[in-house]
């Protein structure tokens, strides 16, 4: 193609989008919070499979089952940071960003192979009920809920920005609710000596897992198909590009995430007058202020030669 074209590369004006933003990959507080909270979570699954296998509580094994994938998944989100932070090679141009997607990926497989395991053991447990020693449990759950609870307060800051940050949130809260229900199911055993209520709190368990776990899968099934992440409206993202000054016609629009907090964009604008750098890094400064998009890729095509690319159905 004759016209000119110009790929707008991270020059400065994307470059103060980024610093504008406080865009940082690996911030030290997380760094924190994932080496704190994996250490402490997996001294707690051991002491939760010591002492319920002691008390012969279904329920606090199957949450040291469910509080291991958590250890797993926090180890993993915090690999994936790390990766992220690593620069880009001539193989692999965007750096390893993406590592961070697969980390929720396997994150969200991880609860749902836990869910399954749960349940199954529950379903035998209601067939036939086992006595459990509720004092022990009380105590080992009553620790749990410091132990995650103080954990998900780490990630509490960063739960909307990252998808990693926020598998890793969401883990944790749901671990200190899960440790509640394990706290009150064994206060119902001591009062009633219902044996049931064990591998039910063990199946309530299972749900709450089941929840989280669907919700993380979907998002990063989303990112790792190049969908446009959540929380960014295309429509709107058009509409902002239609409307600029001069700009007659926008094609070829994409809009994927590079890694579970960053997203790139890249579009075909025609307009007949021409531009100049200072038209393309106000868009950028917008989209990144406006849409949280912050590397942006324009091409200008101002001549009326029609880009190959235009026709809706090519992509």
């Amino acid at each position: 193609m004759a016209h000119h074209h110009h790929h707008h590369d991270h020059s400065h004006g994307d470059q103060c989008a980024h610093g504008h933003v406080g865009h940082s990959h690996a911030p030290d507080h997380f760094g924190f919070a994932f080496a704190f909270g994996a250490t402490l979570n997996t001294l707690f699954v051991i002491a939760e499979l010591v002492f319920g296998y002691a008390a012969n509580s279904l329920a606090l094994v199957s949450d040291a089952i469910h509080n291991f994938s958590d250890v797993i998944s926090l180890l993993l989100a915090w690999w994936a940071m790390w990766l992220a932070s690593k620069q880009p090679t001539q193989r692999h141009t965007y750096g390893y960003r993406r590592a961070s997607i697969l980390a929720a990926l396997v994150n969200a497989g991880l609860l749902l192979i836990a869910v399954g395991g749960i349940a199954v053991e529950a379903i035998n447990r209601l067939q036939e009920p086992a006595a459990v020693a509720g004092r022990t449990v009380v105590l080992v759950a009553a620790l749990g809920i410091l132990v995650n609870g103080g954990t998900a307060l780490l990630f509490m800051r960063g739960r909307h920005g990252d998808l990693n940050i926020r598998g890793a949130y969401l883990h944790m809260a749901a671990d200190a609710a899960v440790s509640l229900g394990v706290l009150l199911a064994a206060l119902i055993i001591m009062a009633t000596g219902w044996l049931w209520v064990d591998p039910a709190i063990s199946l309530c368990i299972a749900a709450v897992v089941l929840a989280s776990g669907w919700g993380l899968a979907r998002d990063s099934v989303n990112l790792a198909l190049d969908g446009v992440p959540k929380g960014i409206e295309p429509a709107q993202v058009r509409e902002y590009l239609v409307q600029l000054e001069g700009v007659t016609e926008l094609h070829d629009l994409h809009i994927w995430a590079m890694s579970t907090n960053e997203t790139a964009l890249t579009a075909h604008l025609v307009r007949p007058g021409g531009y100049d750098d200072s038209f393309l890094h106000h868009i950028c400064e917008e989209l990144s202020q406006r849409f949280n998009i912050h590397h942006a890729t324009l091409q200008i095509e101002a001549s009326g030669e029609v880009c190959r690319l235009a026709p809706a159905e090519v992509v």
